[in-house]
């Protein structure tokens, strides 16, 4: 083993623990930066030499520059943003909704509904009464606004999850394409030995955002990289080549879905803000209208015949209080009063001017069964209540949903987040090892020196 040797060791020595040091200042640095992954320095020992029958240690080497990653947490983590997604744009879409039906502030249909049929009550109690009369006329104007205002402001609602669709998807495929260049980058710097975990911690910080997004799912491909597809295996990136979703219209719905080349994934996505607005838009929604429109169609029927069957004020048969609906379909949107003159109500059952019984049996029908076995009032309770159930469940499952994902990111931070304390500790542990390896290589300088010394002059 000659000096040359153990220079040539505690050199390497040196560069080695330079290298770990540097790795520590980075860990330092990036305490605080979201997203980074704690590296490690590992180090090995350098295959011992063989001289004759004795072995001389190499020293140590730098074999690789590790990040400290959880694959598994990290796929759990992306699985429960995709869920929260989903929660978060269909709580706030419902959240919206309860607005709309909001009889806490008696703005709803309800007082619309009870107000409509009392003033045929109020009729009832004075047939010939100018004023309650044209009450009545006010009710029929004011319950066909409320029902419009409501059907156009869910209308509305619709068309905003729709937008929402097309938004999103925009966002998708601005994300998929960033990963599938960080996937080309990961590639060309592992191909020629380079350390790719700066590329591959912004690569996992895109894939959780996309998660956030649509439900997918993140397959191991090829050396570093990898390949994403979408909950159905609709491939979004594949190596550093990314695959654009397009939002288009369906002509069945007028509404906007998602293709990925040419064929339509929309009833296949589960996960994400996509998924929420397209709940709201295709099922959350669309039922609420249907409901609404089923309450209005009965009311008006109901109220058409009850008045049909009377006598108004001139002894004539009565009329129609709405426009016939001509379906169920749209009912509420085109409710519309038919009545403008208040004689024209049929209060009187027998054709005299101050019989009331009429009058009484439509306002009466608040309290029958008109609307699939239930009261106008208790129909709309029902959906009402549905709507807040709907609303409190998501909004409980959101929380639940918050709390799981912050679990998940502390045990991430705690596996593969920075300790300064550890980090403190390696400063000094490899700062220590330097100052020896430095001392090894001065005192074989010193001995170099000696040796030189030794040899006479010529």
């Amino acid at each position: 083993m000659s000096l040359g040797s153990s220079l040539l060791i505690s050199v390497q020595a040196m560069l080695t623990d330079q290298a770990a040091l540097s790795v520590t200042s980075n860990n330092i640095a990036n305490v605080n930066t979201p997203g980074y992954t704690r590296e490690v320095a590992n180090l090995e020992e350098v295959s011992p030499a063989q001289f004759g029958n004795l072995e001389f240690g190499g020293g140590v080497q730098l074999a690789d520059i590790e990040s400290v990653r959880d694959n598994i947490l990290q796929m759990r983590l992306n699985q429960e943003t995709q869920s929260q997604g989903k929660l978060s744009t269909f709580t706030n879409g419902m959240n919206q909704i309860q607005t709309v039906f909001n009889e806490a502030s008696g703005a709803g249909l309800q007082s619309l509904l009870s107000n409509f049929f009392n003033s045929f009550q109020s009729v009832a109690s004075d047939p010939t009464n100018t004023g309650d009369r044209q009450a009545v006329v006010g009710a029929a104007k004011s319950l066909a606004a409320g029902f419009q205002q409501t059907a156009t402001t869910l209308a509305q609602q619709q068309q905003t999850a729709d937008q929402g669709v097309v938004q999103t998807v925009q966002q998708i495929n601005q994300l998929t394409a960033r990963i599938a260049n960080l996937n080309g980058e990961i590639a060309t710097t592992a191909g020629a030995g380079l350390n790719t975990n700066s590329f591959e911690d912004q690569r996992a910080q895109l894939i959780t955002q996309l998660s956030g997004l649509i439900d997918v799912q993140t397959i191991a491909a090829n050396g570093n990289t990898v390949t994403l597809t979408a909950g159905n295996g609709t491939e979004l990136v594949v190596g550093n080549q990314s695959f654009n979703l397009q939002a288009g219209v369906n002509p069945a719905t007028s509404f906007q879905d998602v293709y990925a080349r040419g064929t339509d994934i929309t009833p296949s996505i589960q996960g994400g803000t996509l998924a929420g607005d397209i709940q709201l838009r295709d099922q959350e929604i669309p039922s609420l209208q249907n409901s609404l429109d089923t309450l209005a169609y009965n009311v008006e029927n109901a109220v058409n015949s009850q008045n049909a069957a009377g006598f108004d004020l001139n002894g004539n048969a009565g009329g129609n209080i709405f426009q016939p609906p001509s379906s169920v379909a749209s009912a509420a949107l085109n409710m519309t009063a038919a009545i403008t003159d208040p004689n024209l109500i049929a209060a009187s059952g027998d054709g005299t001017a101050g019989d009331n019984t009429n009058a009484t049996a439509v306002a009466d029908l608040q309290n029958q069964s008109i609307v699939n076995g239930q009261s106008p009032i208790s129909y709309y309770a029902d959906l009402v209540s549905t709507i807040g159930n709907d609303a409190q469940t998501a909004s409980s499952q959101l929380t639940g949903g918050a709390l799981l994902i912050q679990q998940l990111n502390d045990q991430i931070n705690s596996f593969s987040g920075v300790s300064l304390n550890e980090e403190g500790a390696n400063l000094i542990l490899y700062q220590n090892a330097y100052t020896a390896a430095s001392r090894v290589a001065n005192v074989v300088d010193t001995l170099y020196q000696t040796a030189i010394a030794m040899v006479p002059a010529s």
